[in-house]
């Protein structure tokens, strides 16, 4: 029997700390050859727009996809996880799942990276997926302070006293994204900005930037100096970074990237890649993996199963 769970059932089921393994151990996977993922595509139509993505994950003992349609201002996300014998597993509304996928994610570079165990950190956007960029970097560092900057002066606000409330750490109004990023050890971007919402002058020469929010060619988060400048540029994964990567693509375009130059993060995970003796700045670009739905999935549904109490609907064999 294929469990259904709705959002409120993800919400009240999903841990942090439990997805920030399972992508961890799927990473490593992918990294080590034995998983396999395949970047998102998109189908336009009239007013609206089709995204697909999927994967395999062995150790997670499961194959899926994730399917999201774009239309009327309105997204809308579905999850459908499979076992390795085709079964159909579970059917996952998966936006807030989403957001704790992409926020593990984070948590797992950071981890892979070897960075100091604690950190000031700077977060660019107040949106739907800053809150959980900052739960899950709690859940692997010592937060000194938590920056946070949005134009938005008054969404900023609510939101800094929200997270110093929920997370119990110092959090900082910031008035500009330049007082939020100078002396940071991280620094977050999380916006659908067209234009680079930093300057490479702004960022201290040993932080980790993490781009979360360009998974467009004509989105940019970060300036090609700063791409230019970082010594390691650490991808999800190189196909998908060269489709959709816009902080990547565009630097490449203007001839201060090479794609040789990136690692994949599975790489890192799976320990195939040397840290420099004296890192310099690193560049993080999170577009998201459907490896990572699997992965968050995986674990929701183990909770769900459980509990016992989820909806079930038989398929055909």
């Amino acid at each position: 029997m294929a469990l259904i769970l709705r959002e409120s059932d993800v919400q009240e089921l999903i841990e942090m700390d439990d997805v920030i393994a399972a992508v961890e151990a799927a990473m490593r996977e992918l990294g080590e050859g034995e998983a396999q993922n395949e970047p998102r595509r998109r189908a336009f139509a009239p007013g609206s727009l089709l995204n697909v993505m999927f994967a395999s994950w062995p150790g997670g003992k499961c194959t899926g996809l994730k399917a999201y349609t774009v239309a009327n201002g309105r997204v809308r996300f579905i999850v459908v996880l499979f076992g390795l014998d085709g079964s159909v597993e579970a059917l996952v509304e998966a936006d807030f799942m989403g957001a704790y996928r992409t926020g593990a994610a984070t948590a797992v570079a950071v981890k892979a990276l070897g960075l100091p165990a604690k950190a000031t950190i700077a977060l660019v956007g107040c949106g739907w997926q800053a809150s959980t960029q900052a739960l899950a970097l709690t859940r692997v560092l010592e937060v000194d302070e938590l920056r946070v900057f949005s134009r938005n002066a008054e969404r900023r606000a609510a939101f800094a006293t929200e997270q110093a409330d929920q997370l119990g750490i110092k959090t900082v109004d910031s008035p500009t994204a330049e007082a939020a990023v100078r002396g940071a050890d991280i620094v977050v971007t999380v916006t659908t900005s067209h234009l680079p919402v930093v300057e490479a002058a702004w960022v201290e020469p040993h932080a980790l930037v993490v781009a979360v929010g360009s998974n467009f060619r004509n989105r940019v988060e970060v300036p090609a100096d700063l791409v230019e400048r970082a010594q390691t540029v650490v991808v999800d994964q190189l196909a998908a970074a060269q489709l959709e990567s816009g902080d990547l693509i565009q630097a490449h375009e203007a001839g201060r990237f090479d794609w040789s130059q990136a690692v994949e993060l599975g790489s890192v995970v799976a320990g195939r890649w040397e840290r420099p003796e004296r890192p310099g700045i690193t560049l993080f670009e999170s577009h998201g993996l459907a490896i990572w739905d699997l992965a968050a999935a995986s674990v929701i549904v183990a909770a769900a199963r459980k509990r016992g109490t989820a909806e079930e609907i038989e398929f055909l064999a």
